[in-house]
């Protein structure tokens, strides 16, 4: 990943753009220089907190209060400024000082949209774009008033809009340190009622959990992890809470799995943005974070193993090539058995085709089986059969010739397999069995039952067909293929 990412930019940019020789590149990808260790230390432990925290705001639903609170930082960031320099004239540019004023208003906006949302006929979202852009732009304000200062000591106050990770000293990663490690651990510890939260606040509430201290607490931990990454990130710390967990949904569907691949998305989109930022110093380091945490997006959207985009095609694709295959067996089996029935083979009845009652499941027998597969079945009456198109019928039929289910017999003719007879047959039996059930139990007419069962005898399962059994074991004998209740 960092270095497709690495070519990217080598790529995007001229090599006399780069401060660094190849040299210098080595010197920090093997962390020899103690700002670039000091500065990674403090953006991986914030990227694995905001992963974390991020996960329960997005199951929460709570994925903008984290835009609300960057931004409403802004004007506490110039208010702590200016106290600090009224108090203590030099000390205003604090850590301390900043972080305290950015968590002030952050609560408040918080605060501010519950009450709108509480006691108006505002929406949601209408309350939190309000909110966002009252404080941001009364931020704006304070901080072109805070410019315009003859103190000189407000320099630098711009990087809490876009973040600059490379200024970083060690106090300061001392500082997220701790306040990382507080988050981390409330995490941890509330992590089975923040979880339930998450997921269901009506059941919560009734199983006596205090929903409502749970909801202000996981306010509270966005609120904190949103100020400790304004000065790396700045006001796009945001996207290092949602990217994370919303790339990691594309990888499973646990929850504690989530969280811990969110964090690992987290700690790795930190990591490449500050090393890339500090290989490249025009690249500024909030920004390049977050570029590289949508990188773990796309990635994981394309190559998830649950939810990404090729995973599901590939799905999709054996999904369609498996009901090809059955629908061909099937129609091949139905095309014999109008024969066999029609010239009264002893093997036929016209109350189906029997098989020793001792065989579970609804198996062939050997003689069933060879019985099938002696009859050969013309291309053309599968077109007449199931209406399909000459490119998919070859399709399905080469599809079914790689897995051994049929045999080509002619030119034009072609066999079931004895392994094709037996999963032909059971197709046959499970989607009959599903048509009596929609006859007798929902009423479909005989003439509209074939399509109506052919869209869901894919999907039946062996619960499911043991259900059918039992409801219809009066009409049907156990381990026989039922009559078709229609012309085949």
């Amino acid at each position: 990943m960092f270095l497709v990412l690495l070519f990217l930019l080598a790529f995007m940019f001229p090599t006399s753009t780069f401060a660094a020789e190849s040299n210098d590149i080595i010197r920090v990808l093997t962390l020899q220089d103690y700002n670039t260790r000091v500065v990674l230390l403090g953006t991986l432990l914030l990227g694995v907190t905001s992963g974390i925290v991020g996960t329960f705001m997005l199951l929460r639903r709570q994925t903008l209060i984290g835009d609300v609170v960057s931004h409403s930082a802004l004007p506490g960031v110039a208010i702590a400024f200016l106290i600090g320099e009224a108090v203590s004239p030099g000390s205003g540019r604090s850590l301390h000082w900043l972080l305290a004023g950015a968590a002030a208003t952050g609560l408040l906006a918080v605060v501010c949209v519950g009450i709108i949302r509480r006691y108006s006929v505002v929406k949601p979202d209408a309350a939190l774009a309000t909110v966002l852009g009252v404080f941001f732009g009364f931020g704006a304000v304070l901080f072109k008033t805070v410019q315009e200062l003859p103190t000189g000591n407000q320099a630098g106050l711009q990087q809490f809009i876009l973040g600059s990770a490379s200024t970083m000293i060690a106090s300061d990663v001392a500082i997220i340190a701790k306040a990382t490690a507080v988050v981390l651990v409330l995490s941890l510890l509330l992590f089975k009622e923040l979880s339930i939260l998450s997921f269901d606040e009506d059941f919560a509430a009734a199983q006596g959990w205090p929903v409502g201290m749970l909801d202000l607490g996981l306010t509270g931990l966005v609120v904190g992890i949103t100020v400790i990454g304004l000065e790396s990130v700045g006001i796009l710390m945001v996207a290092l809470l949602i990217t994370p967990p919303t790339a990691a949904r594309f990888w499973t569907d646990n929850f504690a799995r989530m969280t811990l691949v969110a964090a690992a998305i987290g700690g790795a989109s930190a990591t490449v943005g500050c090393l890339l930022s500090a290989m490249v110093p025009k690249l500024a380091g909030g920004p390049t974070i977050v570029l590289s945490g949508t990188a773990f997006f796309v990635l994981s959207m394309l190559f998830g193993t649950r939810r990404g985009i090729v995973q599901r095609w590939l799905r999709h694709a054996a999904n369609r090539r498996r009901i090809g295959r059955d629908d061909l067996l099937r129609a091949m089996y139905e095309i014999i058995e109008a024969r066999l029935v029609s010239a009264d083979d002893q093997s036929a009845t016209g109350n189906g085709l029997n098989i020793s009652p001792s065989l579970s499941g609804g198996e062939a027998t050997e003689e069933e089986s060879a019985l099938f597969a002696k009859q050969a079945v013309q291309i053309s009456e599968l077109f007449n059969h199931r209406s399909w198109s000459a490119r998919r019928v070859r399709q399905v039929i080469a599809a079914a010739e790689r897995e051994g289910t049929v045999r080509m017999d002619s030119e034009t003719g072609w066999r079931l397999t004895s392994s094709g007879a037996k999963t032909a047959r059971r197709a046959v039996r499970n989607h009959r069995l599903w048509e009596m059930y929609l006859i007798s139990h929902a009423e479909i007419a005989p003439s509209h039952v074939d399509r109506d069962a052919d869209d869901i005898e894919h999907v039946l399962g062996t619960e499911v067909i043991e259900q059918l059994e039992q409801l219809l074991a009066s009409r049907v004998p156990p381990a026989t293929v039922p009559p078709s209740p229609h012309p085949l």
